[in-house]
């Protein structure tokens, strides 16, 4: 317990230098206006003023965006913190917070863990108490202590598995999991947990691993294979959504009544006003009732017109809309009676067919109107669709097709996805990544195809994009999922290929809790995917280059055959050195070392992205682990060291570990050692790998083999001499430049 005053400390410490700078800053410097030519997205995310990218373009220090480019996507952080969204109507915004967890470590015979200090490098933010919770998981008692504009808070719940209740999915009160409520204008927490309960070899071995984190309370549902697994970290990505709460600080509405000459004032639109803050001192600007916009910019509160929304405005009568309000009167003739326009009792008999026949000719008029408006409107929409037809090569395209006879790829328009997939509907989501996702979709006639719908295209492609992609179609594998067409009218090309039902190799490897996989079933998988790059690489016309080879990208049939699939960020291979790719794609942990240093995609990029396949079909580990040491979160670096250290059987999966294939799977750790090496020319080709394993396979086959060295050197025949010639620990100096680029990437 004496942690916690070190903990206030520490925390206090952190927070005061920075907040008293930000008030001082904030009292005296007038807000920074909403210049033209500020940007206002950073990635997907809207950035409206008062916040801004860059002290020039925020109202002041305290509202400052960084964008940061992060896996190739722009995304926008305040501090440490990641922003996902920002409303000024309800003056929130949206982030992700770290996880602190706590294991125990049976090898080593101790803990481990990352108990996290949440702080706002600047004043404006609070954590919601009212958005938020505290969720503790496992066998351990947990607190945060922080600091509120009070001084200190503290709180804890208590989290036990092994009592009379048992913990239920969905139900977090005490058993397996506790909640307790957020206090109230928190800017700053740290976290610990009870070691008491954590040292019981009994909990320990019911749950090894405890969490804590303050999260949104709609994004939070509890699961029984938290207590026992780690896929709660790993169902969030390592963070946790969180809602917080901002505001201009330290002045409230009444202090800024007060000092009418007050050069900071914040509501400087017209028809707005000021709002006090629920969450800590301080106050926010609202546009007035009957307006909306933005209250922190000139002229930002636009007039409501109520009258184009009848569901949230109703008006039986004629609607008048006026500033900030509107009317509603009832024609000549009718009076209001209860709200409702009723005909007069005293009108002649003669007022209803006359009102009647105006009224029809009313209609008319308006529908016609109406036609030619939708008419008018649709116009821009169809220019637009034909300018991103035509930028994307389009027509180029269509030549193609009629040129070639018999060609089976099919140019779909945008309206035949959607209704493909019931306009896009979240439910027939498959698959997604950080180019875009995946959905799954039902043709005319009953055909189920998957059709990725990209969030980006390389400027470089554009122009080429139609006629890549028709050489692309006339890929034709038993390996390769087959592309039978795309969409060009949209910004970003949508593609259309067959449907592969049974999931990913990476959802067989790490995501079926370990089942058991034999190595015959391994092997298989892995010649497969050699033979389908072997093929793109030595046989397609012209050559292909995959640039995006991982173990989710490698889609698994019903009995295990391999269809390698996520064609979006292939490339034609290049003819000379100024046709090389520019820039860097891929997943961390897949990517050659010496592409990052370069920028050059080479078919020998695919070689060391395959290579980390193998490494995962061979350990049944990840490739890269943001929770480890740091020394042993690149799988690839981690298996260098124990094939140095002549080690290998510390790395591989228990499941296939035994005397029978230890020679096997030596050769298929050295195949992958060649695979990785830092060097790209000498790395062997895919077409070598194919070989190799195919011969491996036929060991597999005859066991006796195994037994007789001269029989198993005549099977395995003149490729793995071959092999074994293009090793060469290599140059040392590219080993530490694409080292030194990793670790600053990370």
């Amino acid at each position: 317990m004496m942690k916690y005053p070190m903990l206030l400390l520490s925390i206090r410490l952190l927070l005061c230098l920075p907040a008293a700078v930000w008030m001082l800053a904030a009292a005296d410097v007038p807000p920074a206006m909403h210049r033209p030519g500020c940007r206002t997205r950073c990635g997907d995310v809207d950035i409206p003023y008062p916040f801004g990218i860059g002290d020039q373009c925020a109202m002041n220090r305290g509202f400052n965006i960084s964008c940061k480019v992060v896996n190739g996507i722009a995304r926008p952080f305040t501090g440490s913190f990641e922003v996902t969204k920002i409303s000024v109507a309800h003056a929130k915004a949206w982030m992700k917070a770290n996880i602190s967890w706590q294991c125990h470590d049976p090898k080593a015979r101790q803990k481990k863990g990352s108990q996290h200090q949440e702080r706002f490098s600047y004043r404006p933010f609070r954590f919601s108490y009212v958005d938020n919770k505290i969720v503790v998981i496992g066998c351990t008692d947990a607190s945060i202590w922080g600091l509120s504009g009070d001084g200190r808070v503290s709180t804890s719940c208590r989290s036990a598995c092994l009592g009379a209740e048992e913990p239920k999915n969905g139900l977090c009160s005490g058993a397996g999991c506790c909640e307790a409520d957020v206090p109230k204008d928190l800017e700053a927490y740290g976290a610990f947990f009870s070691t008491d309960i954590v040292n019981s070899s009994t909990t320990r071995n019911h749950s090894p691993c405890s969490y804590m984190v303050v999260i949104e309370k709609t994004a939070f549902n509890y699961s029984t294979t938290y207590i026992s697994s780690t896929t709660f970290s790993d169902a969030y990505g390592g963070r946790v959504p969180v809602v917080t709460d901002w505001a201009i600080r330290p002045y409230t509405c009444e202090v800024v009544a007060s000092r009418k000459n007050l050069s900071s004032y914040a509501c400087i639109s017209d028809n707005s006003k000021c709002a006090d803050s629920t969450n800590g001192q301080g106050y926010h600007c609202k546009c007035l009732d009957g307006y909306e916009g933005n209250p922190y910019v000139k002229d930002g509160c636009k007039d409501i017109d109520e009258c184009l929304d009848n569901t949230k405005y109703p008006c039986t009568g004629v609607c008048q809309n006026t500033p900030g309000n509107f009317t509603c009167s009832c024609p000549p003739g009718k009076q209001m009676i209860s709200g409702v326009c009723k005909a007069n009792q005293k009108s002649s008999s003669w007022v209803m067919p006359v009102v009647g026949a105006s009224a029809g000719a009313i209609v008319f008029v308006i529908t016609i109107a109406c036609a030619y408006l939708i008419k008018e409107r649709r116009k821009p929409q169809q220019h637009i669709k034909e300018r991103y037809f035509r930028q994307h090569g389009g027509l180029l395209l269509f030549e193609e097709i009629k040129s070639q006879q018999g060609v089976a790829f099919k140019i779909f328009s945008e309206e035949e996805l959607q209704e493909a997939t019931g306009k896009f509907n979240k439910k027939r989501v498959v698959g997604h990544g950080g180019h875009g996702n995946v959905y799954k979709g039902l043709l005319e006639g009953n055909v189920e195809v998957a059709i990725k719908r990209c969030k980006v295209v390389d400027e470089h492609h554009k122009k080429e994009f139609g006629k890549e992609m028709l050489i692309l179609s006339q890929i034709n594998h038993k390996n390769i999922v087959k592309l039978l067409g795309c969409c060009l009218e949209v910004e970003v090309p949508m593609l259309v290929y067959e449907f592969v039902p049974n999931g990913t190799l990476f959802d067989l490897i790490h995501g079926n809790h370990g089942g058991h996989i034999s190595l015959a079933t391994r092997l298989q998988i892995a010649h497969q995917s050699a033979e389908a790059l072997a093929y793109l690489h030595s046989w397609a016309s012209p050559p292909i280059l995959h640039g995006h080879v991982k173990s989710s990208n490698i889609l698994i049939d019903c009995d295990y055959t391999v269809k390698v699939s996520d064609f979006s960020d292939s490339i034609l291979a290049p003819t000379d050195e100024s046709q090389f790719a520019k820039f860097v794609l891929g997943t961390y942990g897949y990517l050659d070392p010496e592409y990052i240093c370069r920028c050059q995609l080479t078919d020998k990029s695919d070689v060391y992205s395959f290579g980390v396949v193998l490494l995962e079909l061979l350990t049944r580990k990840k490739p890269f682990n943001l929770e480890g040491p740091e020394d042993k979160r690149s799988l690839a670096s981690r298996f260098i060291s124990v094939m140095k250290e002549d080690k290998l059987e510390e790395i591989l999966d228990d499941q296939i570990k035994n005397d029978e294939n230890i020679e096997v799977l030596e050769e298929i750790a050295e195949l992958a050692k060649q695979c990785l090496d830092m060097r790209g020319a000498n790395r062997p080709s895919m077409k070598e790998i194919s070989e190799r394993l195919d011969m491996l396979r036929k060991v597999m086959q005859h066991p006796w083999a195994q037994q007789d060295p001269e029989q198993m050197e005549s099977l395995l025949g003149e490729s793995s001499m071959a092999i074994s010639e293009v090793v060469n620990t290599g140059n040392l100096s590219i080993e530490k430049e694409a080292t030194d680029s990793l670790e600053s990437g990370r």
